[in-house]
């Protein structure tokens, strides 16, 4: 145990030995990696870019009509979305619709200098977009959208642009499947006010005819005709006979019709409800987001962070360089041996 403690003793005072022996040729390795670090990092071959950040809620309102005419809804437009809402909002981001115009706009395969002739061009395009355009979720629910580039004011547009598109993105994939729901409730809709106004016209027909009120009429007339009759008035019986006549051929008509229309005036009256919803929900549109921060064109740079190049830069080389000189000196120790 006592030969292992002075061995470790030995090796550990020949480490700082060598270290301070060598003091003078790691410090001139330091110095010409910081140099170089600093060189390195320039601009002259490193772009530097700029940083802007969007950071948005999504909302927890799908269906407009829901939130805002429904009676027996619970949804709030004003209200954030949560884990589910910002997962959605970070797909959508990702989309290839939303890259896709935003390419296009600012003509992002000239401005990443990418050869609009290579065979690679839309792989390079993608690998930039995924290199200085990223989104993230927040710990507190929140979408973030970072943006790079080596123009501020381009990044601060891309970022506040794309933020846009989400409202436009998201819209459009709910308006198509509203819209294909809205025809078909509006023909349903349609339709029956159709049947509706059929019975209406029909019982108008009927109502021509004397017949108004089916039960109350057939025991008016009974009752005058037994007061006609105990009086021995003719005429009497005989214009009350008449009417009885009309009522007892088109009563049995107007009974189905006037309880068909009933029946049917509560059906429309449900469906106008649902006709309403729909056509708000194809037809109108609410934000997707509430934008907590907006983009603004950066004063600094974020990239490349050069003291952070330079101290690691450094710090590793003079590491290195101290095992390389550790190792030399254990094979000559041991040659000499």
């Amino acid at each position: 145990m006592n030969n292992i403690k002075e061995k470790s003793d030995f090796d550990s005072s020949d480490i700082l030995m060598s270290l301070y022996q060598w003091r003078k040729q790691l410090l001139i390795i330091a110095g010409i990696t910081i140099v170089a670090s600093i060189l390195f990092s320039s601009p002259w071959f490193i772009t530097p870019k700029f940083k802007s950040s969007v950071i948005l809620f999504p909302t927890s309102t799908n269906a407009i009509s829901k939130a805002l005419i429904s009676e027996n809804s619970k949804e709030d437009i004003l209200e954030f979305g949560e884990e589910e809402q910002a997962e959605q909002v970070l797909q959508m981001l990702n989309s290839n619709e939303i890259r896709a115009r935003v390419v296009k706009k600012y003509n992002l395969m000239q401005h990443y200098d990418i050869d609009s002739s290579s065979q690679y061009k839309n792989t390079n395009l993608y690998d930039e977009w995924n290199d200085n355009i990223t989104f993230k979720r927040t710990e507190y629910m929140a979408v973030e959208i970072n943006v790079l580039d080596k123009d501020p004011q381009m990044a601060a547009d891309i970022a506040n642009n794309i933020a846009a598109l989400l409202d436009s993105t998201k819209n459009k994939m709910q308006r198509e499947r509203a819209m294909k729901g809205f025809r078909i409730v509006e023909e349903e809709y349609l339709s029956s006010q159709k049947y509706v106004k059929t019975l209406e016209d029909s019982l108008t027909e009927l109502r021509k005819l004397g017949i108004n009120d089916y039960e109350t009429q057939s025991e008016a007339f009974n009752v005058q005709l037994a007061i006609a009759l105990s009086k021995n008035n003719t005429p009497g019986v005989k214009a009350i006979e008449e009417k009885i006549k009309v009522l007892s051929q088109y009563g049995g008509a107007y009974v189905s019709i006037r309880d068909a229309l009933e029946h049917e005036k509560k059906q429309l009256s449900a469906i106008k409800e649902k006709y309403q919803e729909a056509k708000i929900d194809a037809m109108q549109d609410l934000p997707a987001k509430f934008i907590v921060n907006s983009a603004y064109k950066a004063e600094k740079k974020a990239y490349p962070i050069r003291w952070l190049i330079v101290v690691v830069s450094t710090i590793s080389t003079v590491l290195l360089s101290w095992l390389v000189i550790i190792g030399i000196e254990k094979i000559r120790t041991k040659q000499n041996n």
